[in-house]
């Protein structure tokens, strides 16, 4: 009985995971901005960010085995899934569901916070990867050799609090070569002006989309 136990265990942590919540809702960030998108949003993130909007999914949630994620997913009139937390790539179960949702014909997103290694994820996800600024609290945690691992497709989010966070992304734009990339500069709600960033933006020219939080200006979640 005791070689039976951790194997059971083993077994019920790999096909299930820890879920804050599953929704359908519009995509407030991203390129894929404003379409119907069904989200499932995990539990659990091994950061603190000092912005943190959804500080609710940082603990807590309910386990769900990866057919019943599935199951509730084929319930909502779309095939873009957003996989995002949390941190998404702190559960195991994450490549089993995305390995199923492929196969089901979901364009599949995946939200990151750039802290850790994305060269398990399968090649056919895309990935949001969050580099996070000072004012974050944990710029220090990022895994800068990610970089090398993204894909053309895939994108990088800088969330900016003030001038310092702008003046700092500037700078991780230019040391790694993301000009060209699909970078999107996202200012905190209430704490840095959209129309100050957009002058910082033109005033040096750099090649980045001012993004701004779509289901937050429309008031959904």
């Amino acid at each position: 009985m005791g070689i039976v136990t951790p194997v059971r265990n083993k077994v019920r942590a790999s096909a299930c995971m820890k879920i804050s919540e599953i929704f359908y809702s519009i995509l407030g960030e991203s390129t894929y901005q404003g379409l119907p998108c069904a989200f499932v949003r995990v539990s659990g993130c091994n950061l603190r960010c000092s912005y943190c909007d959804t500080s609710y999914a940082q603990k807590g949630g309910k386990e769900y085995s990866v057919d019943k994620i599935l199951s509730i997913l084929s319930d909502y009139p779309t095939k873009l899934v957003e996989i995002t937390g949390g941190e998404p790539l702190s559960q195991k179960g994450v490549h089993k569901l995305i390995r199923e949702l492929i196969k089901k014909k979901y364009k599949v997103l995946v939200e990151t916070n750039g802290s850790i290694d994305i060269s398990k994820l399968s090649s056919k996800v895309i990935v949001i990867m969050d580099i996070k600024c000072p004012s974050s609290g944990m710029h220090d945690k990022m895994n800068w050799e990610n970089i090398k691992k993204l894909k053309d497709e895939d994108e990088i989010k800088f969330v900016l609090q003030n001038s310092n966070d702008y003046f700092w992304a500037k700078e991780v734009i230019k040391k790694y070569r993301l000009s060209g990339r699909k970078i999107l500069l996202s200012p905190v709600l209430d704490k840095l002006s959209p129309k100050k960033l957009s002058e910082w933006i033109l005033k040096d020219g750099l090649n980045v989309r001012l993004h701004l939080q779509l289901h937050k200006i429309i008031g959904i979640r």
